[in-house]
């Protein structure tokens, strides 16, 4: 089984990505399944619930969520309802949306699906403990997955690496999001856990971090507040596929696929 993960989805930009490479993508490498984080998808922060759906239709199995997945209030509802949307598990229970979610590829493989957010450099929402919300998830799924792949949404690597060393040999495929910057240390674990700190994200990259340079920038020269419009130039889809076999991934390499042509962006797009 292949299963492809694709990095954070920055405004319109990253869904014009996801819409016009996905397809291509997934016939060339005979993708199974896909796993999306689409947190920045509406005017580069937050989801709505008619984006989610885009996604969807463009291919996307499940679509996870970090730091920003209350930003659109809206996408509440689809969070209660959809088991292919999901917040982070290690927040409290009282929110809305799943802590995890198994469910079928194409192919009739089950799939668990779960992401955790990071706790170092992560003010925004103080999570609980993401090492013990993953044992309690694995305890909770048990033998009602084939596949299990994990999400870790974190700022430092270190805490990153150490989950995906906390999870080795328990989940399949763990992947990185969050820094928008893709890392090249893509490997097998020893215990059959394929992994990479930080997929990337799928949006434009000539900005900073899928925001126009100017202001952000202007930000960080005079400490003065800028509005950070999501970019719109070099936009590239970027991820990572896992390759599973007999219960242990043997194989991972990175995924960057460039879209040809500048995209307009609308701030505002839902």
């Amino acid at each position: 089984m292949r299963v492809l993960a694709i990095g954070d989805v920055v405004g319109n930009p990253g869904r014009a990505a996801v819409h016009g490479l996905l397809p291509g993508i997934v016939k060339k490498h005979e993708v199974d399944f896909v796993v999306c984080n689409g947190e920045n998808i509406a005017g580069g922060s937050g989801i709505t619930p008619n984006l989610f759906h885009k996604l969807r239709r463009y291919g996307c199995d499940v679509v996870t969520l970090g730091d920003h997945c209350y930003k659109r209030f809206e996408i509440a509802d689809t969070l209660r309802e959809s088991e292919r949307l999901l917040r982070p598990a290690n927040l409290s229970p009282d929110g809305p949306g799943r802590r995890y979610t198994i469910v079928k590829s194409a192919g009739g493989v089950r799939v668990a699906v779960f992401t955790l957010l990071g706790r170092i450099f992560m003010n925004q929402l103080p999570p609980n403990d993401p090492f013990a919300e993953a044992d309690a998830i694995l305890r909770d799924i048990g033998k009602g997955a084939d596949v299990i792949v994990a999400e870790v949404h974190c700022e430092a690597s270190s805490e990153k690496i150490a989950l995906g060393w906390h999870l080795d040999g328990r989940a399949h495929f763990v992947f990185g999001t969050h820094t928008h910057t893709p890392t090249a240390d893509a490997r097998l674990l020893h215990h059959g856990t394929a992994f990479i700190s930080d997929l990337g994200m799928t949006g434009p990259y000539d900005g900073v971090l899928g925001r126009k340079t100017d202001a952000v920038v202007a930000t960080m020269r005079t400490n003065t507040p800028h509005p950070f419009h999501v970019a719109t130039k070099d936009v590239r889809l970027c991820g990572a596929l896992a390759t599973i076999e007999d219960g242990k991934a043997t194989a991972i390499e990175r995924i960057e696929v460039p879209l040809v042509g500048e995209v307009a962006n609308d701030p505002g797009d839902g």
